[in-house]
């Protein structure tokens, strides 16, 4: 609330920021597919596009199909002027949990 996060953000938007923290794992990480997120939500696709890049523009989620990534929260003063992108893994390919969640998740993530 004190970042404003609530202000930047359509209804809709927050809606399905607000399903992805249900059904996320430990890590933040959410299998639901795309049209099963509209049916549960009820949205269309142009609305849940709109919603789902809202989401991606305030730093609050990270999306490569299928995998949807609930970000932590960054105080607004530190926010990207423009929307994070998804990153490419390390070479390694080893990530904490702590540190999966902090960055958004990369292709090398999705088995």
């Amino acid at each position: 609330m004190r970042d404003l996060y609530f202000e930047r953000c359509s209804c809709e938007a927050m809606a399905l920021y607000l399903f992805l923290l249900t059904v996320a794992d430990q890590r933040g990480l959410s299998y639901y597919s795309q049209p099963s997120l509209m049916k549960q939500l009820k949205f269309g696709t142009v609305r849940f596009a709109q919603a789902r890049a809202e989401l991606i523009d305030s730093g609050l989620i990270a999306y490569e199909h299928p995998l949807y990534q609930v970000l932590n929260l960054t105080p607004a003063s530190m926010l990207p002027s423009h929307p994070p992108e998804i990153k490419q893994r390390q070479a390694s390919g080893v990530t904490t949990q702590d540190q999966t969640i902090a960055q958004p998740i990369r292709s090398g993530d999705i088995a």
